[in-house]
């Protein structure tokens, strides 16, 4: 029974879509091994007792020196293996300019038609549909 209890308590990795000038931001994993040269949206794990969006703020910090601020939580979540949970969110760029850190090697801002030309990690996939729709949708 043990199994069927801790599904509850998956731990939350949030992911932001950063978008700017109807552009999508996409990093380029180093590590690890399994992810590496795979693309994500940029983020991190959420510390107990951490706010989603404090977590993405401060994750966004650390890895690309740059400060975003979240507008929207994009709808559902994604299994990471047995262990972890994908949130994303909508963000904007407010103070800096992105530059790939030690967990990336890249870094690109994508137009909606090419957000298919990169390997996005498995979890990341599902967003990627309602991410066009805003960057076509919003003139942002």
């Amino acid at each position: 029974m043990e199994d069927h209890h801790r599904i509850h308590t998956r731990s939350l990795v949030v992911g932001a879509a950063v978008v700017r000038d109807g552009r999508l931001l996409a990093a380029r994993r180093t590590n690890p091994p399994a992810a590496a040269g795979r693309w994500e949206l940029p983020g991190g794990k959420v510390d107990q007792g951490e706010r989603p969006d404090s977590a993405l703020v401060r994750e966004l910090a650390e890895e690309l020196g740059c400060k975003v601020e979240v507008d929207r939580w994009l709808d559902g979540e994604q299994p990471i293996g047995d262990t972890h949970v994908l949130r994303a969110a909508v963000c904007r760029l407010v103070d800096g300019e992105p530059v790939a850190g030690p967990d990336h090697d890249a870094l690109r801002w994508l137009a909606p038609a090419a957000l298919d030309d990169v390997d996005w990690l498995d979890p990341d996939r599902p967003f990627i549909p309602a991410l066009r729709d805003l960057l076509l949708g919003s003139g942002a």
